[in-house]
């Protein structure tokens, strides 16, 4: 029990820090506690965590939009994908955000050589690697050095700048990814010309346009980011997905927040120039754990959970309930 009295203490420490009252520090420490449990308890019957044996094949199960939710961590497909990526299938929201995009892209037929493909703001992704072992020609893009520093990202290890950042050894051979894989800046704001010439089979992003400012500048991305592929080529995305579906949300800053209203006026501009969303599943879900709302801090801020394994499909952001959606679209043919 010495991890959770050591723990316990610097959480307690940081959460002083912000001037939360000593009953709410308490309360947000058991949460963890007990969220923690729970899943150490799922993962003890096999079917997630570190526990789950490799899965050997795919599986098709005809994926379409939607958000991240307990079942999906539970499931075959995404094992394979987490086997193949080098992860095992905790229940956090980025292990699905990756699987979601791998799936998505195989289903579509996009994972051969054949293919070439476009990411956005690959910061140390793991992708693209992942992608160049499968064959595919990848074209790896985040902010210039100057921007990234000058909002932090550099501090926070999340930007690439060369290509030595995405290269994952476990994942593909150097060689290899040396042949397939070259890095360019790009500004997700303003894509260039160059990149928006319609010649790549897939794009995808990764948590990422929640970032340019305001859910505006967002959407503009993503609609703009069908400008790069081919006709009938596949856009994946992922972004924080607000579970309100009325009421405020956060709509400027470094972190927006995107809700049902915003997707589905996505959509329409999307069909309006003949693309498609597949439809997109808002369901909640009915695990635990989709109605578990880790608290602050998080391993995003600090480095480490306070409590090793605390669920963290569902977080706390302020007032708001947040989690993860991913989106799959198909460009007109």
């Amino acid at each position: 029990m010495g991890w959770i009295t050591q723990q316990g203490q610097e959480a307690a420490q940081r959460l002083r820090a912000g001037g939360v009252p000593p009953e709410l520090r308490h309360a947000a420490w058991n949460t963890k506690v007990l969220g923690s449990a729970f899943a150490r308890q799922l993962y003890a019957t096999g079917i997630a965590g570190p526990g789950v044996p490799p899965q050997s094949f795919p599986v098709q199960v005809r994926l379409t939009s939607g958000l991240c939710r307990q079942q999906a961590l539970e499931q075959p497909w995404l094992h394979y994908w987490c086997s193949r990526l080098g992860m095992y299938p905790m229940y956090h929201r980025k292990v699905w955000e990756d699987c979601f995009v791998a799936q998505a892209l195989w289903e579509a037929g996009m994972l051969n050589g054949r293919r070439r493909a476009l990411g956005f703001a690959v910061g140390r992704e793991m992708l693209p690697a992942f992608f160049a072992a499968f064959g595919v020609e990848v074209l790896a893009t985040d902010l210039g050095l100057e921007a990234q520093k000058a909002k932090g990202w550099q501090e926070t290890g999340q930007h690439a700048s060369e290509l030595d950042h995405l290269f994952w050894p476990h994942l593909v051979e150097r060689e290899v990814f040396d042949q397939r894989v070259t890095f360019q800046p790009a500004d997700m704001r303003r894509i260039p010309d160059a990149l928006a010439d319609g010649s790549r089979d897939f794009v995808w992003s990764v948590c990422s346009f929640e970032h340019l400012g305001s859910i505006q500048a967002g959407l503009d991305f993503v609609v703009r980011a069908m400008d790069c592929l081919r006709p009938g080529g596949v856009a994946v995305h992922t972004t924080e997905f607000n579970m309100a579906e009325e009421g405020p949300t956060v709509e400027s800053g470094n972190t927006v927040l995107f809700q049902r209203r915003h997707i589905e006026a996505l959509g329409e501009r999307l069909a309006a120039l003949g693309h498609e969303l597949l439809p997109v599943d808002y369901s909640p879900g009915q695990g635990v754990l989709d109605m578990f709302v880790d608290l602050p801090p998080y391993r995003e801020e600090d480095g480490a959970q306070p409590v090793p394994d605390t669920p963290h499909l569902r977080l706390a952001k302020g007032e708001h309930v947040v989690t993860s959606i991913g989106l799959i679209i198909r460009k007109a043919r």
